[in-house]
């Protein structure tokens, strides 16, 4: 009888370890799944809503999902590195950087009304009184930029001044905002003479009644770029990781509060949806960060 009574308490010790082991596969980092954002908005627009979206996540994942809104694009990006972030949504030229450096994993992305990623732009604007009437008009003004590891708000502007024969870096009085809202401020105040404004910053400025078009004058816009990648860590377990992708990209925003859709919709999710997205679909970021000579490491 006390042999049975010890094999029966070892089983009860094999089953409960097994079942901790399985939760910790299930919900690594002690149950809890960081999810990093980038400073694409003002936190106090972002916080109220990526929230929501982080608990929707974490309702389907049946983990702790905690959010993290980045400072700015490189600190999402070292997180990431150290393992503090377990899944991020990055700007496409951060994710570049990210997959180089922090083995970041495109998974998903934003769908479009066809149910396929969708895209967005970005321009080259100023205002009227400025001074400036055309792209040659820009060399030697102030400019505003977003953030330096920025897609739509760096790296493309930058481009179309260069294919227009200015200097991005020395051919304009450059100032980094810090984001998208912020340089749309500086524009939107007259800080500066001319400055990138991208197609989701609209969108958003239009929902916040903040947005007048007669009082922009677009100089230059971009070819679609892919939107923002929903990228997971790839050191994470295969089996979860799995799952999480399968989740990250099959996203209904329709479950959230009608506030959060209207802020979605409005950044160019008209679908209110994830897709699934590739690695490969951000080679176009690659091709341009190749021929604009840019070195990320020292972004």
């Amino acid at each position: 009888m006390k042999l049975l009574k010890v094999a029966a308490a070892a089983a009860l010790a094999a089953s409960f370890a097994a079942a901790n082991a399985h939760a910790e596969g299930t919900c690594p980092n002690n149950g809890v799944v960081r999810f990093g954002v980038e400073p694409y908005e003002s936190s106090q627009r972002l916080l109220p809503v990526y929230q929501d979206v982080a608990k929707l996540i974490g309702d389907k994942l049946g983990c702790k999902v905690e959010l993290f809104v980045a400072t700015s694009y490189n600190a999402e990006i070292e997180a990431m590195r150290n393992d503090k972030l377990e899944i991020g949504q990055f700007g496409p030229l951060g994710y570049v950087l990210a997959h180089q450096v922090a083995h970041a994993e495109a998974v998903a992305t934003f769908a479009g009304e066809d149910n396929k990623p969708a895209t967005y732009t970005a321009s080259i604007v100023t205002w009227p009184g400025s001074g400036v009437k055309s792209l040659a008009d820009i060399k030697g003004r102030s400019f505003a930029y977003s953030d330096p590891s920025s897609t739509s708000g760096h790296l493309f502007p930058a481009y179309g001044l260069s294919k227009n024969g200015i200097d991005p870096d020395h051919g304009v009085k450059a100032i980094y905002a810090g984001s998208h809202t912020a340089s749309f401020e500086a524009l939107r105040n007259h800080k500066v003479q001319a400055g990138e404004l991208n197609s989701e910053e609209i969108a958003s400025a239009k929902l916040h009644n903040e947005f007048d078009a007669n009082a922009y004058v677009t100089l230059w816009q971009s070819e679609p770029i892919p939107l923002d990648p929903i990228a997971v860590r790839g050191n994470l377990p295969a089996e979860f990781k799995q799952r999480l992708a399968k989740i990250l990209s099959s996203l209904d925003f329709h479950e959230l509060p009608e506030a959060d859709q209207k802020f979605l919709a409005a950044n160019e999710n008209p679908a209110l949806k994830t897709t699934v997205q590739t690695d490969a679909a951000y080679d176009q970021i690659r091709d341009l960060v190749k021929t604009r000579h840019v070195d990320l490491a020292k972004l």
